[in-house]
């Protein structure tokens, strides 16, 4: 099994700073392989027209599961695991145990800022977004910035991140970037192409590049939001979900979301209202919904919004 690393070289004798992006941890997640492409490309051509632009070295891993890539499974194919939850800790002597140590070893080694891209579910989809431990809050926060991205999410610490990749690079002292964006098996361009300002943009506050390519237009300001500032919306009744709102829509308190209907005996079973006034951030793209199911995540506007 071979994991592909893109390497750009600083020009100067001693790299600046090393950044690493990385994408494919589930396999089903191609929005950020698809920006790894851009980012590539973008590289290449730069270094081909402006070599001294490089001050630092970006290394690039455009498909770190590429048996669930093949698949297009979030999982590792027959032995059915999630690479992104056996980070750290011995996890047994298996080959994706195996893949997931020496990647967590070649990025330590070689990273002193890394760029981990996913995609959501095949339940949701997202807006560009960052999301933070809260642990790692100050140092990352600051980074997350210069992303331009739509969301920064500020999370309280939970077991279930002491087995993924960008908790333990973070815990290793490689200030690591968690990004999620779009909806697994699909690749939104527009997502992409934001996304990818705002690599050129990290890279260039980082220190690595110093071009005039850089991008003209300007970074948009996140809504940073902390776990009291996020407003969810969860179905009552079974069915078929048909939305009426779209990512990044602005709702208020009352809002018709969607419905829930009953296809068998054409009855309407919820109009679905948010309780919030905020910014959807996270919308149900699969209609088909149990009670309970998350349908929409609202930023909100403020604490009193809940």
């Amino acid at each position: 099994m071979e994991i592909v690393k893109q390497t750009f070289s600083s020009a100067r004798p001693k790299p600046a700073r090393r950044v690493s992006f990385l994408a494919g941890l589930h396999g089903d997640e191609l929005e950020g392989v698809y920006l790894c492409f851009l980012l590539v490309q973008y590289l290449r051509r730069l270094k081909e027209t402006e070599p001294g632009a490089f001050l630092g070295e970006v290394n690039v891993y455009p498909a770190v599961n590429p048996q669930a890539l093949c698949h297009g499974s979030r999982l590792w194919p027959f032995f059915s695991v999630d690479m992104n939850r056996l980070m750290g800790e011995p996890a047994g002597n298996s080959l994706p145990a195996g893949a997931c140590r020496e990647l967590l070893a070649d990025l330590k080694g070689c990273s002193d800022l890394a760029v981990d891209l996913h995609s959501s579910n095949q339940h949701l989809a997202e807006l560009p977004q960052i999301r933070i431990v809260k642990d790692f809050e100050k140092k990352l926060l600051p980074l997350a910035l210069q992303c331009n991205v739509d969301v920064i999410w500020v999370h309280p610490m939970a077991g279930v991140f002491e087995s993924t990749l960008g908790y333990n690079l973070n815990r290793a002292k490689v200030p690591t970037l968690v990004m999620e964006l779009g909806i697994c098996l699909r690749i939104h361009r527009d997502f992409c192409s934001q996304i990818l300002d705002g690599a050129i943009h990290l890279l260039h506050h980082a220190g690595v590049l110093n071009s005039s390519r850089r991008p003209r237009g300007e970074i948009k300001m996140p809504l940073v939001l902390k776990a009291d500032q996020v407003g969810l919306v969860q179905a009552k009744r079974a069915g078929l979900f048909a939305g009426r709102v779209k990512l990044g829509d602005r709702v208020g308190k009352g809002d018709k979301i969607g419905d829930v209907v009953d296809p068998v005996r054409g009855e309407t079973l919820e109009e679905v209202v948010s309780p919030f006034k905020g910014t959807i951030f996270t919308l149900r793209e699969l209609p088909l919904i149990y009670e309970g199911a998350p349908l929409v995540r609202v930023a909100l506007d403020g604490p009193d919004e809940r």
